[in-house]
């Protein structure tokens, strides 16, 4: 059983490196290659992820509050009995 996993992954790694390969030219020497939009890309989804925890933070908030005064405790009833 240890050989078949050996193999398998094995075979993964290096078929993995095998397809990783980028089929288009690489990048032209001294030509920008996007950093500006991978920043501008990680700006919004910083602010999407501010926004997700601040709604989450008013709606814990607002869950957990009590409206108002907590319930006043019952007093029991006395149960007589009698005997005749």
């Amino acid at each position: 059983m240890r050989i078949v996993i050996s193999l398998a992954l094995a075979t993964s790694l290096v078929a993995s490196s095998a397809f990783a390969a980028d089929s288009t030219a690489p990048l032209a020497p001294g030509k920008p290659a996007g950093v500006h939009q991978a920043q501008m890309e990680m700006n919004t989804a910083m602010w999407a992820l501010i926004g997700i925890g601040a709604v989450t933070a008013i709606a814990v908030g607002v869950a957990s509050s009590s409206n108002g005064s907590p319930a006043q405790p019952t007093t029991p009833l006395a149960v007589t009995t009698t005997t005749a």
